[in-house]
């Protein structure tokens, strides 16, 4: 029996979708446990392109798919995303989707708020998806957000909503000078979606340490990525959420000691999506090279993705923070046909060589990458399936990766379908 989390590495958008998918097959339960509809997770299977923002990839499998406590839920965004799936004939009945009755909701003032803060930030903005998540996040910690179990109930529900809005439209009119939010209409709609989700509420926790104790198989999906993390990650320019392996227990209410193993998904190279630094970025025509080829564009928002080298710096440090046992390269098949491959191994600042990632982002800012040569490969690998089908120069790309960061490869991913994998040690066994 294993339990095991999948996690991005980077700054979001490694290709966790296709990895959970592919894992699934041998998971019994998948749960995603932080963030809301920002993530966008994308998988290809039989040559047809599915995107979920919500529902655990592990739909595509036929597997039970939990949303637990420590996910924000537009539900209209949800509903929308389930008859997507339903009309491309997934069951994404109560038996297959299950929603924690913890987990809270993402109301219209959230996304009024999230919006017109960003267009008032201008130059400064943070880049968010303008979804509402850190609205949402900001009242659930400050005691003030409205959960299922709530919208389950609707005198409270509306109580509630009533109680709040006086204090969202206050401040959406006179310090954001934007249009207030009709509570009449919320309340309307949200009973309208509490009936349409009512038979997918349950208990997260109960439920999931029941399958544990059976002896059941969990896979816990992650969004975004470590370098998004509210505490670890480059900080304001992050999601909302904690997105390390650890929130995978806090997030979906089992203890740490269900857990087995701790899966990194790396891309290639490096991407990020919006505002912050990235010491490795590519201006030239490498990094439009490889912007074009791998379709570097969000899932979620459609935003052109900003590319650069592989940085094993914050490889190192995601390592750290979440305790890896296992990497699963993402995109290989992207770096195929480029003379030479650079990884940054380090930082200079003001000539002082940093392997640490920083915290101070003027610091970070300021960090020249520090690059190791090693020699590109020629062959298209969109077809290997096996390691040793590999180039010898990708394999040595990929020894090189083991190497700096510690912990051993045991997936390669060599193209966007199901089937192009290399796995090497299945997490699950076998």
């Amino acid at each position: 029996m294993a339990n095991i989390i999948i996690i991005g590495t980077q700054w979001g958008d490694e290709g966790k979708g296709k990895i959970v998918d592919l894992l699934a097959e041998k998971a019994d339960v998948v749960v995603r446990f932080h963030g809301g509809n920002n993530a966008g997770h994308t998988m290809v299977v039989n040559n047809e392109q599915f995107i979920s923002h919500l529902v655990p990839s592990g739909i595509l499998q036929k597997k039970i798919c939990m949303i637990g406590n420590g996910v924000v839920v537009d539900p209209q965004v949800l509903i929308q995303e389930m008859d997507y799936l339903a009309e491309k004939g997934i069951d994404v009945g109560p038996d297959k989707l299950k929603i924690s009755d913890r987990a809270h909701l993402i109301m219209p003032y959230h996304q009024a708020i999230d919006i017109a803060r960003e267009r008032m930030k201008g130059d400064k903005k943070i880049g968010t998806t303008g979804r509402g998540i850190g609205p949402c996040y900001e009242d659930k910690v400050s005691r003030r957000g409205i959960r299922f179990v709530e919208l389950m109930d609707s005198s409270l529900f509306e109580e509630m909503v009533r109680s709040v809005i006086i204090e969202k439209n206050f401040y959406l009119e006179k310090f954001l000078n934007v249009a207030p939010v009709d509570p009449d209409m919320i309340v309307s709609q949200y009973s309208a979606y509490a009936k349409r989700l009512s038979p997918h509420i349950i208990h997260g926790s109960s439920v999931l340490n029941q399958a544990i104790e059976n002896g059941e198989q969990i896979l816990f999906e992650g969004a975004q990525g470590t370098h998004l993390d509210i505490d670890h990650g480059t900080y304001p320019y992050v999601t909302s959420s904690n997105t390390l392996s650890a929130n995978a227990c806090c997030g979906s209410g089992v203890g740490p000691k269900a857990i087995t193993g701790v899966v990194g998904i790396v891309k290639a190279y490096t991407t990020r999506v919006g505002e912050g630094p990235f010491p490795s970025e590519l201006f030239d025509d490498t990094g439009d090279r490889i912007q074009e080829k791998g379709a570097e564009f969000g899932a979620t928002t459609g935003r052109k993705r900003r590319c650069g080298w592989l940085d094993t710096v914050i490889l190192k440090n995601a390592a750290r923070l979440n305790g890896l046992t296992g990497l699963a390269i993402t995109k290989l098949d992207v770096l195929g046909g480029l003379d030479e491959l650079l990884i940054c191994t380090g930082y200079d600042h003001q000539e002082t060589i940093l392997e640490d990632f920083p915290a101070n982002l003027n610091v970070l800012g300021a960090c020249k990458p520090v690059y190791e040569s090693i020699s590109g490969w020629k062959e298209d690998i969109s077809g290997a399936r096996s390691f040793a089908e590999l180039p010898a120069n990708a394999i040595s790309y990929i020894r090189r990766i083991e190497t700096l960061t510690g912990v051993p490869v045991c997936i390669i991913s060599v193209g966007p379908g199901r089937d192009q994998t290399i796995i090497i040690d299945h997490p699950f066994g076998g």
